[in-house]
């Protein structure tokens, strides 16, 4: 008789681990150069030179692409002007016709571009497959649906388009912010031209492409990559009719000012410092991982991410353990690799500034706790980390860090929580933990955030509108709300 060994008793490491599970890379075709894409078209700069765009996993260098000059934006704002008259007299059920097939092609492609994604932005591979690349295929969608129906919006009879958008948008969502934005324009009749962020252009490229595989009229998108010279030429190019920025605070302001006194109509999405309330009779390993998907799903580089945790303090004893637990457990590392649950940071430069943001809150005095886990050698690392003891006060808590940082404060009773919710710069986002229904609409009522989650955090819709208040920007994005930065109304 075969002697059967004892299971280890609780509290010890667990004996199973994970087989790697990593994603092939040969599903995506990288050309070592991309040019602009213009009048439906790649094409060379008229004089800009050539930057590279790495792999934030193992810093190598993915592709070369172009550094557009203010000579390229204005043939690529020429070249959307020229389509405007004919794509905003098509009939809507014609436009939506062409989104239909972009969506779905984005879907038939969505193994290849999520690869790409993670290759370019360093996010997990289940979290670009399984969130970002359906919810862009879902915007599409969705507005395709809308395109015929403008007059049954809300906006008035016969709602006109605005003209050319210019639209530039960031790196931490690169395919799922164009979709936000290139969808609901083309819906309501309008052109565009699109600057994504200069460490992640290659989605968008891409995406020029599936525009030409979907027969989209010539020069309907037009995609111009660059860094922050080429957005600014195109926010003040003259020929822009609407603005529509995602991005940092410190950027949106400059951009309102420089739209301030043109007739430029003009979103923006900045930045957050999103309060996750937890009260006491919350249910305890639901909240905790709500909050682990709050601040370190895409490595905390959310705008709406949950980075202030606000606990009652008769659970936060309790909560604070299951949660410290919870980040033993979330494999940091390859991510390509199926089982990660935490990537790389998108860049050098943001690494740096997380590290920083890290090290000002030890040096006034909050208690750091960081994950054991071992980080890869090579590429931009930082552990799933919390802070306690921290108030107010504290530069963790008030600052927006953009990485897998989360600040944990306490409160007694719901008008205190709601009094520290709200004493932010920013109102983008919240969530509220509460198994009474009244209590959450309650609170939710008091608290100034674009966005309330209810018992979860981070969910996404196309038909739901999303946006903030204060410094977090102005206008809405998604839903019936988001075609309306789109038309003359």
């Amino acid at each position: 008789m075969t002697e059967t060994k004892p299971l280890k008793p609780t509290g010890q490491a667990n004996p199973f681990t994970y087989a790697p599970a990593p994603e092939s890379r040969a599903v995506v075709d990288i050309a070592p150069s991309y040019g602009l894409f213009i009048d439906g078209e790649f094409t060379d700069s008229t004089g800009g030179g050539l930057a590279k765009t790495v792999s934030p996993a193992s810093e190598e260098v993915l592709a070369e692409y172009v550094q557009g000059t203010a000579e390229d934006v204005d043939r690529a704002v020429k070249a959307a002007r020229k389509a405007f008259a004919g794509w905003s007299a098509l009939p809507g059920a014609e436009r939506s016709k062409y989104l239909f097939r972009i969506a779905r092609i984005i879907q038939e492609r969505s193994r290849e571009l999520a690869v790409l994604e993670t290759l370019d932005n360093g996010k997990p591979i289940r979290e670009t497959r399984d969130v970002d690349l359906p919810l862009v295929a879902a915007h599409f969608f969705y507005y395709a649906g809308w395109a015929d129906k403008l007059d049954h919006a809300g906006f008035g009879p016969a709602p006109k388009p605005l003209g050319v958008a210019g639209q530039v948008i960031p790196w931490n969502f690169p395919l799922l912010m164009l979709a936000w934005k290139i969808a609901p324009a083309l819906a309501t009749g309008n052109t565009v031209v699109l600057k994504p962020a200069e460490t992640t252009p290659l989605s968008a490229l891409f995406f020029a492409d599936i525009c030409r595989q979907a027969g989209l009229p010539r020069g309907v998108v037009n995609i111009v990559t660059g860094d922050g010279r080429t957005g600014e030429a195109l926010v003040t190019h003259p020929g822009i009719d609407k603005v529509a920025f995602t991005g940092s605070t410190a950027v949106g302001r400059a951009i309102a000012r420089q739209v301030a006194g043109t007739d430029k109509r003009l979103t923006l999405e900045l930045g957050g410092k999103g309060a996750n309330i937890v009260f006491d009779d919350a249910p305890i390993d639901q909240a905790v991982e709500g909050i682990v998907n709050g601040i370190f799903f895409n490595q905390g580089q959310v705008c709406c991410a949950g980075s202030r945790l606000l606990v009652q303090e008769s659970v936060q004893e309790e909560l604070l353990e299951s949660l410290k637990r919870r980040l033993a457990t979330l494999r940091v590392g390859d991510p390509l690799d199926k089982n990660t649950d935490v990537g790389a940071i998108n860049s050098a430069e943001q690494l740096a500034r997380i590290t920083a943001l890290a090290e000002t809150g030890e040096a006034e005095g909050a208690e750091r706790w960081s994950a054991p886990c071992a980080l890869p050698e090579s590429g931009y690392w930082f552990a799933p980390t919390l802070f306690t003891n921290v108030t107010q006060a504290h530069t963790v808590a008030r600052e927006e860090i953009f990485g897998p940082v989360l600040s944990v404060l306490t409160f007694r009773t719901p008008a205190e929580a709601v009094a520290k919710a709200n004493n932010s710069q920013y109102g983008l986002s919240a969530g509220i933990w509460s198994e009474k229904g009244s209590r959450i609409l309650a609170v939710a009522e008091k608290l100034r955030a674009g966005v309330v989650w209810a018992n979860t955090f981070n969910k996404f819709d196309p038909t739901s509108p999303f946006g903030g208040y204060k410094e977090s920007g102005f206008g809405r994005e998604g839903g019936r709300h988001g075609l309306e930065a789109y038309l003359d109304v």
